[in-house]
């Protein structure tokens, strides 16, 4: 899910983390590996945000997702792994 700068305000507010800026030499290769998204790095990996949907919230929410693990002490190479939810759901307020 790609965020608007609106939406991305409302996740970090909610979840700790950077967000992977789109001139980053790796962003081309993680949109061909995953899709359109906004990705978020922290201190289990790289994570994006899925739509997710709430019944009982009438605000738009998303679910963070796991993409890939650090595969080493120095955070600096990910391994990859099948999508994994990772039960943080962010509210993003309704917009009207």
């Amino acid at each position: 899910m790609k965020l608007s700068s609106t939406q991305l305000k409302q996740t970090l507010s909610q979840f700790e983390a950077e967000v992977l800026p789109e001139n980053h030499p790796a962003f081309p290769e993680l949109n061909d590996l995953f899709g359109n998204h906004t990705f978020f790095l922290d201190a289990g990996g790289l994570k994006v945000l899925e739509p997710a949907t709430l019944p009982e919230a009438e605000a738009q929410s998303g679910e963070i997702v796991s993409l890939a693990d650090w595969s080493d002490a120095t955070l600096t190479s990910l391994r990859p792994h099948e999508p994994e939810p990772t039960g943080v759901v962010v509210v993003l307020e309704s917009m009207h």
